[in-house]
């Protein structure tokens, strides 16, 4: 059962593009980066000359020679001649290529040569991007892949393009939905939260009709990110690494979720920690939200990078980290405790890195100010508030109201709630 993706669309474009370039498709392994790539590859190439490099370790070597095209080729049809290259009908996938980096330095002599396609995949889990970036810039096109969204989650239940955009349109009007579609679709978020966007989670969930194995999927993949990080965090402390993925959770769960590195270790500096963290991001298993010195644009360079959060960018494995009460709380929609706000603000952060959105938030020190997130206009800065109670949101008003924040007129807050608008702020329900 394939699943449709945003990135098909994407490939179909690139494909026509007569000027495009050697692609490649990264994230955090386990995404479907592959499964895309060779289904697109299979419905428009007459031939697919697919190369994994971490199953198929004979191929490690096709640059030794040299990097220009013909060498190449002949170095890959010499270890299996069965390969057929046929100018204009041939896309080339290099698969796996943080096991072999080396191969992005021959995409300028592909672009050069323009005979075929190539498409590079890899999982950013030791992908030695900067390497390959260094080796390649000016001669690829990169695409980031991450785990479903919740629109790719309803096409995978089977809902149709125009109901998925009634969804839309309701939020563009700023019209409240009926208590049947309310229903429906917190329902289906709440299903979409618990699974997480991981494309084998999805699928067995769509084929059964049921969450069984799916906590199983999820745990197995957190034990693949802590093998992989065993297994590519060269030069750096890998039990260090692990602790800081396994202690976002925890960070989370706290009333203030700023990341403080004691509770990592009880004597942790950040000087010890901030390489694993910047690593933890690289490979795209981390993501990173950082405080504003002041809300007001520009959002870059006025971030505070000494003061941030971590979250997850997939929220099913932030629920296959916590104990098995909370599971069993936010599977059953029961009362979550310390974790409810932490999950919620992970939902909104996966949503905001899946559309390509920056994360940013502000805390005002030795004040109660403090605001979730911020978007931007082309002129307007947008507190984002996420709610996991009815309480008022005082923050919110205060920033919307007060002189003080003068690129501040609106505002938004997410909660259990209905769509309205009311003093400056629109509130949506979590979709």
């Amino acid at each position: 059962m394939y699943l449709r993706r945003k990135i098909d669309e994407y490939l179909t474009s690139w494909k026509r593009d007569p000027e495009h370039k050697p692609l490649i498709v990264k994230g955090a392994r386990q995404t479907g980066k592959t499964a895309s790539v060779l289904r697109f590859a299979k419905e428009n190439y007459d031939s697919v000359v697919y190369i994994n490099f971490a199953l198929e370790k004979k191929f490690l070597g096709i640059v030794d020679d040299g990097y220009d095209v013909a060498t190449v080729i002949k170095k890959i049809t010499f270890i299996d001649p069965m390969k057929e290259f046929i100018p204009g009908e041939t896309v080339i996938i290099f698969d796996e290529i943080q096991e072999n980096p080396d191969i992005a330095t021959t995409l300028k002599a592909f672009r050069e040569d323009g005979r075929y396609d190539v498409i590079c995949s890899g999982s950013l889990l030791g992908i030695n991007y900067k390497k390959i970036h260094s080796n390649s810039v000016g001669n690829k096109t990169d695409y980031e892949m991450h785990s479903l969204d919740f629109e790719e989650f309803l096409w995978a239940k089977g809902y149709r393009e125009e109901q998925i955009r009634e969804i839309l349109e309701h939020m563009i009007d700023l019209r409240p939905f009926s208590a049947t579609e309310i229903t429906l679709w917190k329902s289906l978020f709440l299903d979409y939260c618990v699974l997480g966007g991981m494309p084998e989670v999805v699928r067995r969930y769509i084929e059964s009709g049921n969450f069984s194995g799916s906590l199983e999927l999820q745990r197995q993949i957190r034990l693949d990110y802590e093998e992989d990080i065993r297994k590519y965090a060269e030069g750096l402390d890998q039990t260090k690494i692990v602790s800081v993925y396994r202690s976002v959770p925890v960070q989370l769960a706290r009333e203030n979720k700023k990341f403080q590195f004691n509770m990592v270790s009880k004597n942790a500096r950040s000087r010890e920690y901030t390489g694993c963290i910047e690593w933890l991001i690289d490979a795209g298993v981390v993501v990173a939200c950082h405080c504003l010195n002041f809300p007001e644009l520009p959002l870059k360079g006025n971030e505070d990078m000494s003061r941030f959060k971590l979250y997850y960018p997939d929220t099913g494995l932030l629920v296959a980290a916590l104990d098995d009460e909370a599971q069993e709380d936010l599977r059953a929609n029961r009362n979550l405790g310390v974790y409810k706000g932490a999950l919620y603000e992970n939902f909104v952060a996966e949503a905001f890195v899946k559309q390509g959105l920056g994360l940013f938030y502000y805390k005002k020190e030795n004040s109660t100010l403090e605001e979730d997130f911020f978007v931007r206009t082309q002129n307007e800065l947008i507190p984002v508030e996420v709610k996991s109670n009815d309480k008022r949101s005082k923050s919110l008003a205060t920033l919307i109201r007060s002189d003080n924040y003068s690129d501040i007129h609106h505002g938004i807050k997410l909660g259990d709630f209905n769509i309205g608008k009311a003093e400056g702020i629109i509130t949506f329900p979590y979709l």
